[in-house]
């Protein structure tokens, strides 16, 4: 479908005009006008037109959510990506829950390549782009079961504790197993149920769900099943001996470092990765050099990055005011706080990638409402808007006309009488064709 709707929609000069751009990549910053409505259509079109990987971002779960799903229905499934953001802040004594870190990893790896073909689009809260991470995250091997193949159970056990599964003696919750004889329950963090594997010896006999209320094996039957890792802080060796220094150096921390330095996971871990890992990055800097970033409603965005910034920093500020007090001195975690937007459009366009926003509103700035703006927040210069390209879709919404076949109807005559063409979306086959 996307390909005819491509060519349906290549017909109107100000679409083809996009399309072009994103094949000679001659413009790293564009400013798109058209519809809300209208935005999956155009990242669809994009995606399947300039053959570059892109990354839409939107200012909520929710939006991210409900994009992913339209993007699904024009692009297929294995065209699209969804990736979350942590539900805690990155200095907070909480993890993250098991099934967003599996999403997290099982997305990162697709995009990769270590998965099959990486994904066209992939989509995400501002959240999760303003979040430095672990470098090499894409490259952590999770557990994989096929049935037919070997697999020792003692190191089933060992490699799903190093991924940071959580031995039980009953699964109920995402990020457990069990084993009890030839049989090893697991519940994957991508998994909507928990999986039994059933052994013969050391080969694998058999795949499938069962229920948590019950603990019974259903009907449904799997091949091959992936556990990807439960933390985004893998206890290596070296991560294990920075936390055994550490330890001495930082007393009111001693009991969390001590526990990792033992290759235990522990509530809150993540907060230390700035000061236990080799080093952070950005999504983007796991996106391939030309991609092209879509803002969607970059107004929304830009405020909900700055709360979000805000809110992290009064967090660090509120941990030095105990140390102020005459608390312990806290450990730099600065180095995992939410980057501002503007660092992180500037550092996409240094790296030779594309930043582009899909606004309902024309940009109608003046050059001295952006200079006096940048003086009082001189953060915001990386997002001076000045000279930045602009293109208006020649793209309408129809007035609402629910129930008025009659409104409809005409509306589509006079559209087509001044020569424009009309796009009618339905949800479902059966819609349509009354």
């Amino acid at each position: 479908m996307i390909d005819w709707l491509s060519e349906v929609l290549a017909v109107d000069e100000t679409i083809s005009g996009i399309i072009d751009d994103g094949l000679t990549r001659s413009i790293s910053t564009l400013d798109v006008t058209s519809p809300a409505s209208f935005r999956a259509v155009l990242i669809a079109v994009l995606a399947n037109q300039t053959e570059r990987p892109l990354l839409a971002v939107t200012s909520t779960y929710r939006e991210a959510e409900q994009l992913t799903a339209e993007l699904v229905a024009l692009l297929g499934e294995s065209e699209v990506a969804y990736y979350p953001a942590w539900e805690v802040l990155p200095h907070e004594r909480l993890s993250p829950r098991a099934e967003v870190v599996g999403r997290r990893l099982a997305v990162l790896r697709r995009i990769a390549g270590h998965n099959g073909q990486p994904p066209k689009v992939v989509v995400g809260p501002v959240r999760s782009i303003l979040q430095p991470q672990s470098v090499g995250l894409a490259d952590i091997v999770p557990v994989e079961l096929k049935v037919g193949a070997d697999y020792d159970l003692n190191q089933l056990a060992s490699d799903l504790v190093n991924a940071a599964y959580a031995r039980v003696d009953l699964v109920e919750r995402r990020g457990e197993f069990a084993v009890r004889g030839g049989i090893v329950d697991i519940f994957p963090p991508t998994q909507p149920h928990p999986v039994r594997i059933d052994f013969f010896g050391d080969t694998i006999e058999d795949i499938r769900y069962f229920s948590v209320a019950d603990q019974r094996s259903t009907d449904e039957t799997l091949n091959t099943v992936i556990a990807p890792p439960c933390r985004e802080l893998i206890l290596t060796e070296k991560v294990r001996d920075r936390a055994k220094k550490l330890a001495s150096q930082h007393p009111q921390l001693a009991e969390i470092l001590e526990k990792i330095a033992q290759g235990q996971p522990t509530e809150g871990m993540e907060s230390l990765i700035p000061v236990l890992v080799d080093g952070l990055e950005l999504l983007v800097d796991v996106l391939p050099e030309d991609a092209l970033v879509l803002v969607c409603d970059p107004e929304l965005v830009a405020t909900r990055s700055d709360e979000l910034v805000k809110t992290s920093q009064e967090f660090l500020q509120a941990s030095w005011g105990v140390a102020a007090a005459g608390g312990e001195v806290p450990i730099d975690l600065g180095a995992s706080a939410y980057r501002s937007l503007a660092q992180v459009r500037k550092h996409v366009l240094q790296r030779g990638q594309a930043w582009w926003t899909l606004s309902p509103f024309t940009l109608e700035v003046t050059d001295e409402e952006i200079d006096s703006q940048t003086e009082t927040e001189p953060e915001l210069a990386d997002l001076n808007i000045s000279g930045v390209t602009s293109r208006q879709l020649a793209v309408s919404v129809s007035p609402y006309l629910a129930g008025d076949a009659e409104g409809v109807i005409a509306g589509i005559a006079r559209a087509k009488q001044a020569g424009n063409s009309v796009l009618i979306a339905v949800e479902g086959r059966g819609l349509g064709h009354r």
